[in-house]
């Protein structure tokens, strides 16, 4: 497994990009389905990509409100490396299957090994119960069912980073890789971040959120305070910071090539090629129709 992995992949980082990728696939076909069968957005109407890291557990989650699996299309999906990839794809569709099969997951998939050790993936496919799959790349996974209210349709995968790969849970790293690779993907990305904001509060309000933070079961010892009224008017306040983590939109440009070509300015097609071809030099010529 980790041969193959590797020799697909020498650059560890595009990982993100794989599977950003896979969730777009699956969101993609969930969309083609509402087209004739409104019902199967019942469940969820929005359509999103989440990515939450977790710097307490090391774990990287990656949410997506998609077409989601089965129990068979995990064990025949995510099971097996020799049946999954673009390979199997194209083998495929020259036997005459159709592009009903876009938005399972392949070789993009096993990139994740790349960085993380173990990966977990939960599912629920309109047409399933949810399911939990587990594996550590060792050749051998789990699937059971589960309960996860969150999941009301789509797919979460979590990876349990390496420990030389922390450092795709820092937030300036994860937006530059989003930018980088999937900022023009046609749905919703999100990043979860902390905010910090300051609060100004009294001594009274600080000390107060002092005994909030303390033990249960741990009792104050009694005090005897004198009360000067003259000072209680004139408490000092002084300034507190409030952390707080929020979803944060990334990819807030809409695809040029969903737009009028006349709204499309050339810094914006130049942002573009750049973006896709991880060059240094303005693009030569523009064919927008």
């Amino acid at each position: 497994m980790s041969l193959i992995i590797n020799t697909f992949y020498s650059n560890k980082e595009i990982f993100l990009r794989e599977l950003i990728s896979n969730c777009s696939d699956a969101l993609d076909k969930i969309r083609y389905q509402s087209l004739t069968d409104k019902n199967v957005l019942d469940a969820e109407p929005n359509f999103f990509i989440n990515i939450v890291p977790d710097k307490a557990n090391k774990t990287l989650t990656i949410i997506d409100s998609g077409i989601g699996m089965t129990k068979t299309d995990m064990i025949n999906n995510l099971g097996t490396i020799a049946r999954s990839g673009t390979k199997h794809f194209m083998e495929s569709l020259s036997q005459g299957a159709d592009i009903s099969m876009i938005g399972q997951f392949g070789v993009g998939f096993y990139s994740a090994y790349l960085v993380a050790e173990k990966v977990v993936v939960v599912s629920k496919h309109t047409d399933d119960d949810c399911y939990i799959w587990e594996s550590a790349a060792g050749g051998t996974f789990t699937v059971a069912k589960c309960d996860d209210e969150s999941l009301k349709r789509g797919t979460k995968i979590t990876l349990h980073l390496k420990e030389d790969q922390q450092e795709y849970l820092e937030e300036r790293r994860l937006k530059d890789l989003i930018k980088k690779h999937s900022e023009f993907i046609g749905f919703p990305i999100s990043l979860q971040v902390e905010k910090t904001k300051e609060k100004e509060v009294t001594d009274d309000e600080a000390e107060e959120e002092k005994k909030t933070e303390k033990k249960e079961g741990e009792e104050d010892e009694p005090q005897v305070e004198e009360v000067d009224e003259k000072a209680e008017k004139e408490k000092k306040k002084k300034k507190i910071k409030e952390v707080s983590v929020e979803l944060e939109l990334q990819n807030k440009n809409k695809p040029i090539w969903t737009r009028d070509p006349k709204d499309v300015t050339t810094e914006e097609y130049a942002s573009f090629y750049k973006a896709i071809s991880n060059d240094w030099e303005d693009h030569l010529a523009v064919k927008h129709f």
